[in-house]
């Protein structure tokens, strides 16, 4: 069983991977229902906290029943990093989690995320900083290197496990890649082989099925992975690999209720935690996700993404369930 800190995670887990304007508290909550092991809050600018910026302090709220769950800060100024991480060890998240891998260019840009990735001694630096900033375990999220000549993941995961990090989560393509081609998990696996390295190494990028996931795991031998955009509008998808793995069987794909059920607690939840106005505004960009694939579905998406009101939204929902009420997922 994989050990962050104090935090004893179940054999192989399955982690919500941190994304921007997706793993809030509502939908970090869908997906503990639905089987997420250990769940990251989206990245908060380091410069954001120390500023006291609404945005970044908004995203500090955690609540006791997503627990283990960490908080993910990312920035390029040792300083900055140090004290954010003190904001951070205030609200006591079960982790801090450092982004050394967003390919956003305004995050690269201001020389953090994936941008740390040219500058491995700066890495250790700020990762230094935010260690001595808390009493958390520090974990890192990162990828294989900047591009494909520059892959430099084996000294990254050595050098930060020897001044402290707890675990490491690496997404398995460069920063040139973006989120393009394909993802080589066999870098990570040779991480995770080196004798010289304890701490728990987690791999993530393309695990969109219960089937891959089987096979990734077997294959490269990592201590659990994290799942990102396979879980937006599916987060039926943590049990489906879990269940998946026990048996060897599929569950039964979620119904159109279930989809109704899961749309409306989201909904629900997102204007409990940001006011009924942002709530609903917020929550449009989920409904095509939790749609997808269903019939003449336009007119109806048409009406959830221009309804103002609680009240008609909750109504469309029920109208979208009657009158599809038959409906078979392929």
């Amino acid at each position: 069983m994989p050990k962050i800190g104090n935090i004893i995670l179940p054999d192989f887990p399955l982690l919500l991977a941190p994304m921007e304007d997706v793993s809030d508290p509502p939908f970090r909550r869908l997906c503990k229902l639905h089987g997420a092991d250990l769940m990251y809050s989206e990245f908060i600018s380091s410069e954001g906290l120390i500023r006291d910026a609404m945005k970044s302090k908004m995203k500090l709220d955690i609540f006791d029943y997503e627990r283990p769950v960490g908080i993910q800060i990312f920035g390029g100024d040792e300083d900055a990093m140090e004290m954010s991480s003190r904001i951070v060890d205030a609200v006591q998240p079960d982790l801090v989690d450092i982004n050394f891998g967003c390919p956003v260019k305004k995050v690269v840009c201001k020389g953090a995320g994936a941008g740390v990735l040219k500058d491995v001694d700066l890495m250790v630096r700020l990762t230094k900083a935010v260690i001595k900033g808390t009493n958390l375990p520090v974990t890192v999220k990162t990828r294989l290197g900047w591009d494909e000549s520059s892959i430099n993941i084996d000294e990254v995961a050595e050098r930060l496990q020897d001044i402290g990090v707890q675990a490491l989560t690496v997404h398995a393509r460069t920063r040139a890649q973006m989120y393009k081609g394909h993802s080589d998990w066999s870098h990570i696996a040779r991480v995770k082989n080196n004798p010289r390295i304890t701490m728990p190494i987690f791999g993530n990028g393309d695990i969109d099925s219960p089937e891959k996931a089987l096979e990734y795991r077997n294959k490269f031998g990592l201590d659990g992975m994290m799942i990102g955009r396979a879980a937006i509008g599916y987060p039926w998808i943590f049990n489906e690999i879990k269940h998946y793995f026990k048996t060897g069987e599929h569950l039964p794909q979620p119904t159109m209720a279930d989809r109704i059920e899961a749309a409306r607690n989201h909904l629900t939840w997102s204007m409990d935690w940001k006011g009924e106005r942002v709530g609903i505004v917020e929550m449009r960009r989920h409904y095509t996700n939790y749609f997808k694939g269903i019939p003449n579905f336009k007119e109806h998406r048409l009406k959830l993404v221009t309804l103002e009101s609680a009240d008609t939204l909750f109504k469309t929902l029920n109208e979208i369930q009657e009158v599809y009420a038959n409906f078979q997922f392929a």
